[in-house]
């Protein structure tokens, strides 16, 4: 059941990614990062009070909660609201494959804040990730200049500039998660308190920001089915990512889910034949950001 959950994850991800595409243009303020995150904080609230009513309620410190917070702030806020822009700035398949980033921060922060000794399997992960990365740079740029993808080369750069940084967030968050389950064991209540932290900041933003301010105001007036899709999917992502490391071992858990990408990439060249095209450089990129991350599992 554990490779099950993993898959639906994978599935989850992989039709979020197209959702962002389907329902958010080119300049929207609206991506459905806002609406990903309520749904998010909802399940996982829910979640949380049913396994608590069933099996009882694990133990909480107040610095467990504030760990989760901390998670929160990076997951929820900079990984996933970054991750929605990027998606939308540079496609599903694109931003897909920039997710790679993810185990690529996780292995420096391990080397620089845990002390954890770097292998060769890790060096050689991290060298296909940067390759990925270099090789999707370089097809979307001169594919830009031929005319052949939207936007311009601020958007690009945007895109790129919000997936790495969505990459260094979630890997700050899982290491702030990891600190918080130790001190409770409770995967769905660091859910719904990381969630509900992100969408506080996603608000407060609002008050600094017209654009985070808009969002949040579409979120409520000018629901998008596409993006309610999309931010349902993700967030039973989560859900289904959580319930399958309960029963396997978090790398052959992250391995499975990476193979999102592909997914994406196929899912992509059915649904979005308008918006992207499948190409064999943008193949090849994630093909060597999964392989960067089986050699990082690995090493």
């Amino acid at each position: 059941m554990g490779d099950l959950y993993a898959v639906a994850s994978a599935l989850c991800f992989a039709s979020a990614n197209v959702m962002i595409v389907r329902g958010a243009a080119l300049g929207d303020d609206d991506n459905g990062a806002f609406l990903s995150l309520l749904l998010t904080a909802g399940i996982s609230a829910l979640g949380w009070a049913a396994i608590g009513a069933a099996r009882g309620f694990e133990p909480v410190t107040w610095r467990a909660i504030a760990w989760f917070a901390g998670a929160g702030v990076f997951t929820m806020f900079i990984g996933r609201v970054f991750l929605f822009g990027s998606v939308q700035r540079l496609g599903a398949m694109r931003g897909s494959a920039m997710k790679r980033f993810n185990p690529f921060f996780a292995v420096i922060l391990g080397v620089l804040v845990l002390g954890e000794t770097l292998s060769g399997g890790l060096l050689a992960g991290m060298a296909l990730i940067v390759a990925s990365f270099a090789l999707l740079l370089w097809t979307s740029f001169r594919a830009r200049e031929g005319g052949t993808i939207p936007g311009d080369a601020r958007h690009l750069r945007a895109g790129y500039a919000l997936g790495v940084f969505s990459g260094l967030g979630y890997a700050f968050g899982y290491l702030f998660r990891k600190m918080g389950l130790a001190e409770a064991p409770d995967a769905w209540l660091g859910a719904a308190v990381g969630s509900v932290v992100g969408a506080a900041l996603f608000v407060a933003t609002g008050l600094f920001s017209a654009r985070y301010a808009r969002a949040v105001r579409a979120t409520f007036s000018r629901p998008n089915p596409w993006l309610v899709g999309a931010g349902a999917t993700s967030s039973f992502g989560q859900v289904f990512y959580f319930a399958a490391l309960n029963t396997q071992p978090i790398s052959r858990v992250a391995l499975i889910v990476s193979m999102e990408v592909f997914v994406t990439l196929a899912l992509g060249a059915v649904f979005l034949r308008r918006h992207e095209t499948l190409t064999p450089a943008i193949a090849f990129a994630a093909a060597l950001g999964v392989a960067g991350t089986a050699c990082i599992l690995g090493g």
